[in-house]
């Protein structure tokens, strides 16, 4: 289990990426630091090690990978594109060569993160902003919602407002709202800048009533996990 968030951040960095992202499913590579500093504060609030995390519209792992190195219990990492799986079980392999058999069990669940029926005590998301599928952002937290009684979710600034009453509309509430500049790099043949940085925003979302990420106990995870599984 790595010790720091700046070991974290390195581990994350050596990640293989998307390969050919998909400008409608808008597969932007989430930051290695961003990524390090949202997973390294559900850390030490002790919402990681030993619980049962979904990275939903996982891509190539980023932030499901991070929670394994933190010691999660288990990460159902959910993701559409079986294009990007490969670099996906690339990533696990790294992880598992770097940090050992000790870290937890995971599976890969190929589908929609729409029709995702399973059950975690933490979701941490980086979803579609919604500039190319109107609304894919609200779906994924919903969804998100439903998986888990707290979420940790990456969303344009701009939005916020809107994605609150969202949350309210789903029975939650947004218990913090962290602020980050977003580097976008040049992976698709639209873009003209080297790197251009938008403004996003990382709510931290409760379902309980009491807004507390202690709601309900740790889900355990399976004696024997599946390593893959398509959504029913």
């Amino acid at each position: 289990m790595l010790s720091s968030k700046g070991s974290l951040a390195v581990f994350l960095s050596r990640l293989a990426q998307f390969a050919a992202p998909d400008a409608l499913l808008e597969q932007y590579p989430t930051d290695s630091e961003i990524a390090a500093t949202i997973l390294w504060d559900a850390h030490m609030r002790g919402e990681i090690a030993g619980r049962r995390v979904a990275d939903l519209g996982c891509g190539t792992g980023i932030l499901g990978i991070g929670a394994l190195a933190l010691g999660a219990a288990h990460v159902a990492f959910v993701e559409i594109d079986a294009r990007v799986l490969p670099a996906l079980a690339q990533n696990l392999a790294r992880l598992r060569d770097e940090l050992g058999d000790g870290t937890g069990e995971h599976e890969i669940v190929h589908g929609d993160v729409s029709r995702y029926t399973g059950h975690a005590d933490l979701v941490v998301q980086n979803p579609p902003f919604g500039t190319r599928d109107a609304g894919a952002d609200t779906r994924f937290l919903a969804s998100a919602m439903r998986a888990a009684p707290l979420v940790y979710s990456l969303h344009k600034s701009a939005t916020l407002a809107h994605l609150t009453r969202v949350v309210h509309t789903n029975g939650g509430r947004v218990l913090a709202a962290t602020r980050f500049r977003f580097p976008l790099k040049p992976t698709m043949s639209e873009h003209r800048k080297r790197i251009a940085r938008i403004d996003v925003v990382c709510l931290r979302i409760a379902r309980a009533a009491d807004g507390t990420s202690q709601a309900s106990p740790p889900a355990r995870p399976p004696a024997h996990a599946p390593r893959s599984r398509s959504p029913r």
